[in-house]
């Protein structure tokens, strides 16, 4: 790489570096790829590539044998965007233990996004990353993007990366905003028919049965249901406890999914919460890295004038 080429430096303060690269076509995307892959290995870093599992492939074969390289199908795990930041944790974990310098390559299978609810919580993990790795050691990820895509949704992915690369040169994304209230949106409104149950302490066992029934409905039973009973548990007790010691339940069906609407007058104050993998010393959020981990998606908006509503989202059989 010339001196003219040579993306900026990291911002000051900051170890992390979050780039977009839009891209058109799989020779864009391999064209790309590859050379930030060369560019990592050439300076002596390591490279994890978390890309569906087509794109794993289209990759593995141009670069298939250095060490330095691994690959991470991200087919299954992206579809569940409360786990992606915890996964990256994971994925260089050996690296940054090493004080190796490392990239990631990270894209979502944006063609098999399930429910607008889905995509916008995707876009909102990509805003996360930025507070989530703020003040880690230094590495890089590069997020391909198919430009084939919604223009609306690109502009919504270049106002979540502080970079983006073009022509192989990395520069700031004018459209980065820091604050991010378009990734915030509001919930959209519950399906009719739904139904609600209020609930105080002493109530779980009856809420339970409550989710339980409307579950059987719609054929959700066995395994699936009692995850859905643990995290509906963590959440509803989490409102009784922080959220002025009562809560609303909703219940409903929508795209394909049972959803379980908790509604409190709390507040959460830390965006990030639940979407790491608590330590033994952590206190707090262990409920909702559980939610996280038993349901197909999580839904959380959170504000000081209106409190807090989360959605359990479970996809139900067939």
């Amino acid at each position: 790489m010339t001196s003219s080429s040579r993306p900026p430096a990291a911002p000051s303060g900051t170890g992390y570096r979050h780039e977009l690269y839009p891209y058109c076509g799989r020779g864009e995307f391999i064209e790309g790829t590859l050379g930030f892959i060369q560019e990592a290995l050439d300076a002596g870093e390591a490279v994890v590539v978390a890309v569906p599992q087509d794109k794993v492939s289209l990759l593995r074969a141009q670069i298939t044998d250095d060490a330095a390289v691994r690959y991470v199908d991200t087919t299954l795990t992206a579809h569940h965007p409360g786990r992606l930041i915890g996964a990256w944790q994971e994925w260089i974990k050996e690296y940054v233990s090493q004080g190796r310098p490392v990239r990631g390559i990270g894209e979502s299978p944006w063609e098999e996004v399930r429910s607008p609810a889905e995509a916008q919580e995707l876009r909102y993990h990509e805003w996360l990353l930025n507070k989530a790795f703020a003040d880690s050691p230094a590495w890089w990820l590069l997020c391909p993007y198919d430009v084939a895509g919604e223009k609306a949704a690109l502009e919504e992915m270049t106002r979540c990366h502080p970079e983006i690369r073009t022509g192989g040169r990395s520069m700031p994304s004018t459209d980065y905003d820091p604050q991010a209230p378009f990734v915030f949106v509001p919930l959209t409104d519950p399906c009719d028919p739904y139904e609600e149950f209020v609930y105080a302490g002493g109530d779980l066992p009856a809420l339970r049965e409550k989710i339980g029934r409307c579950a059987e409905r719609h054929g959700l039973g066995g395994r699936r249901l009692r995850e859905l009973h643990l995290a509906a548990t963590e959440v509803a007790a989490n409102s009784i406890r922080h959220g002025g010691g009562h809560g609303v339940l909703r219940t409903w069906s929508e795209n394909h999914r049972l959803v379980c609407e908790f509604r409190d007058a709390g507040y959460i104050d830390n965006p990030l919460t639940g979407r790491s993998r608590p330590d033994g010393t952590q206190i707090g959020g262990r409920g909702l890295w559980l939610a996280h981990q038993l349901c197909d998606l999580v839904e959380i908006r959170s504000a000081p004038d209106t409190g807090t509503t989360i959605r359990l989202h479970t996809e139900l059989p067939g």
